[in-house]
């Protein structure tokens, strides 16, 4: 029998986007079954004027409230209120800056949004973002050496999430179609600098995933080999040769997140830049 979902009120306010906030407490509430946060968000919090309007939101609604303000006194103020109305409050950052501050031994900057910081890193993900978006779907063929990583996958095998997730980490990722009866250009097999993978997933995944992409998009001229399983299963071997003949690495995606999936990858691209500083 099915338990009924239990929604409960979930308040996340940072002096910054809340980016860490909505992460922490998704990959928290994702443990529990049955259920589901109603999210509030109050992100670039930092006058007593914005502190009001949240504090009265939360009164109305009380729930969880979980934190990241750099300002003492709004920090406070925030934990005194939520505790004179029961409500149990939590900053997130709190353990982590104790534990940095015992070992490092140094004090704390109290920088607001200091990891959003215009640094060098930060226009290198911008780079490898915008490098990634005009390499997408196989656009653009003559510089794919360029790229550090570079996906091969038949339709719907998650290459395009893929590439974001690891742009968004500095990293050029591009990826290439593979669609049946033709060969890839040498433009790809004859690369050297990059790291080639070949993602696949179950043929019955792949047929979902397309189904409900034609059901999306409400097309009625669809070729219907599209959702066949005997010719997706056909362009999975496909896949699955290509790679093997090429000797590149082969991930299976069907029971993988974007994460896991991209965090595999990266993992094979640090030990190839091993093996390669290794070999200088």
């Amino acid at each position: 029998m099915n338990k009924s979902r239990h929604y409960f009120h979930l308040h996340l306010v940072s002096d910054s986007t809340g980016e860490t906030l909505m992460t922490v407490s998704r990959a928290a509430t994702a443990q529990y079954e049955n259920v589901q946060e109603i999210e509030h968000v109050y992100p670039l919090v930092r006058t007593q004027k914005q502190l009001d309007r949240i504090l009265s939101e939360i009164e109305a609604a009380p729930g969880i409230v979980l934190y990241t303000l750099v300002d003492t006194e709004l920090a406070s103020r925030l934990e005194r209120s939520c505790m004179e109305l029961g409500i149990p409050i939590v900053n997130i950052l709190a353990p982590v800056f104790s534990v940095f501050q015992s070992y490092l031994n140094v004090t704390q900057t109290h920088r607001i949004g200091g990891q959003h910081e215009l640094d060098a890193e930060y226009f290198k993900r911008m780079e490898a973002l915008n490098y990634t978006m005009m390499h997408d779907d196989g656009q653009i063929w003559e510089d794919l050496e360029s790229a550090d990583i570079v996906l091969l996958g038949i339709s719907r095998t998650s290459k395009t999430p893929t590439c974001i997730y690891m742009a968004n980490r500095g990293i050029k990722a591009a990826n290439v179609p593979l669609i049946p009866d033709i060969s890839l250009p040498p433009a790809v097999t004859n690369l050297k600098k990059p790291l080639i993978v070949g993602l696949i997933a179950s043929a019955e995944r792949i047929q979902q995933i397309r189904r409900n992409r034609v059901l999306s998009l409400h097309s009625e001229n669809y070729n219907e080999t599209y959702v066949d399983r005997k010719e997706i299963a056909r362009e999975i071997n496909m896949t699955r040769r290509l790679c093997s003949e090429n000797d590149w690495p082969l991930i299976d995606v069907t029971r993988r997140s974007i994460e896991e999936t991209a965090a595999e990858i990266m993992g094979l691209f640090r030990e190839k830049k091993a093996r390669e500083e290794g070999e200088a």
